[in-house]
């Protein structure tokens, strides 16, 4: 028979008597997993107990130390009775224990005060009130929503806390204070309290765990900045979907013009980009909170559309569709695009957004186009010159027409060509901008 509990979070005289007598029979063999704990080193002055640190040293992965200590286990209930003791509790970041359960055939699991309670009764909070969320501290989550009181623990080696500490401090508001628990159980128990971009590499250990409970940050706290200003800003409460779109348009031009200006290595063209970004999700989420209020979606409701609709375009990554390169990827896109919207005999330019700006418009028609087959589109250069030369002698309509014409030409060109003339146009202005503005210093000066 293997027993299976736990020391609890600090000395012998927080394990009840119990248990304890369990721990202490010398008829059961004990197995330890580590040293690194103040009750574990009390049991070994008090009888033979088998430790399982020899096996972290040996392996690589602690995958492959969770087997060895299972296979340790399980080998030596083959000789009698075994009690396998786990620092805390056996329920809790415990992972050889799954194994030994699952592959023992007479398994008990007897529980115990985990890490997770100490901390609870030391920062007197009840999950009830606001929930709780716990990380392991080898395998933070991604995206890292820090919008609940969240425990991190296994934070044994000072790289570990100072990753964790880094990466949290990116999703957590300025200023805010966490608190970190050492030892917390026995008598040389450390706390500390501070912001987190200051937490000391050196107070990690087996027995190291932070306690964070403040307002939420990064996405989360960003959705929750939003929600505040629709009721209580009376400019945000006013705006509807339709009076946001002219300023979800601009926001994109911004941020197009932030793309379009990026250089590599240039950071503070990389904080403009992150910016501009910023704003186009503001946009997003203005949108969601509004349609929230209306019982029509949430931001949830968004992000899950968006996500099948990846899933269901993506047969070669979630499925088992085979693709050769990226235009196979496109030509399978438009294809289930097509039978999402019913499929049938619609025209080539349902889809064709007619409030796009008129250059990426023309060009994305003329895609349309030319892959129905139809050579309609199919002009050179040459029509170009022609419809300019005749521009002197049209009315004002006649040479709008035939200026329309000719942009609608060029446009063509840049589409055949791989050029985009959206931005082949803005650089242009650009370029054009900054000679005026030199000739115009020359002049002043």
């Amino acid at each position: 028979m293997i027993l299976i509990t736990g020391l609890g979070p600090g000395d012998l005289a927080r394990i009840p008597g119990p248990v304890l007598d369990i721990l202490l029979d010398p008829a059961r063999t004990l197995i330890v997993r580590t040293v690194n704990h103040p009750a574990a080193v009390q049991l070994a002055e008090r009888r033979e107990v088998i430790f399982c640190d020899d096996l972290y040293e040996t392996f690589v992965t602690f995958e492959s130390v969770y087997s060895a200590i299972a296979d340790r286990v399980l080998a030596a209930a083959n000789h009698g009775p075994v009690v396998y003791a786990v620092p805390g509790g056996p329920a809790v970041g415990e992972f050889a224990v799954r194994q030994i359960v699952d592959r023992g055939s007479d398994v008990e699991v007897l529980h115990a005060e985990t890490f997770v309670d100490a901390i609870l009764a030391e920062v007197g909070y009840d999950p009830f009130d606001g929930g709780l969320q716990i990380l392991n501290g080898h395998d933070l989550p991604f995206p890292l929503v820090v919008d609940k009181p969240t425990i991190v623990g296994h934070l044994d080696r000072p790289e570990v806390l100072a990753d964790v500490a880094a990466n949290i401090s990116r999703v957590l508001p300025e200023d805010s204070e966490i608190h970190l628990f050492a030892g917390l159980g026995s008598i040389d128990a450390v706390t500390w309290t501070g912001p987190i971009d200051e937490v000391d590499p050196a107070l990690a250990g087996f027995r190291t765990s932070l306690w964070i409970d403040t307002p939420a940050g990064g996405l989360a706290g960003a959705i929750r900045v939003m929600e505040r200003l629709r009721r209580e800003c009376p400019w945000d409460r006013e705006q509807t979907h339709a009076s946001l779109t002219k300023h979800l348009v601009e926001e994109a031009y911004e941020l197009i013009e932030a793309v379009t200006g990026l250089e590599d290595g240039d950071m503070v063209g990389i904080a403009r980009v992150e910016e501009e970004v910023g704003d186009v999700l503001l946009q997003v989420l203005f949108q969601a909170a509004i349609g929230a209020e209306s019982g029509g979606f949430d931001i949830d409701d968004v992000a899950e559309v968006l996500r099948q609709k990846l899933v269901r375009r993506h047969p070669h990554v979630f499925g088992d569709v085979e693709v050769a390169d990226a235009s196979e990827v496109k030509i399978n896109w438009d294809r289930i695009k097509h039978e999402e919207k019913g499929g049938g005999t619609r025209s080539a330019l349902d889809g064709v957004p007619t409030g796009m700006p008129a250059l990426h418009r023309a060009a994305k028609v003329q895609n349309r186009v030319s892959k129905s087959g139809s050579d309609m589109v199919a002009r050179g250069l040459d029509q170009v010159a022609r419809e300019l030369s005749t521009l002197e002698d049209g009315s004002d309509v006649e040479s709008e027409d035939i200026v329309g014409r000719a942009l609608f030409a060029i446009v063509d060109y840049t589409r055949r060509t791989g050029i985009d003339p959206e931005i082949a146009l803005r650089r242009a202005i650009d370029r054009f901008a900054s000679e005026f503005d030199e000739k115009f210093e020359e002049g002043r000066t």
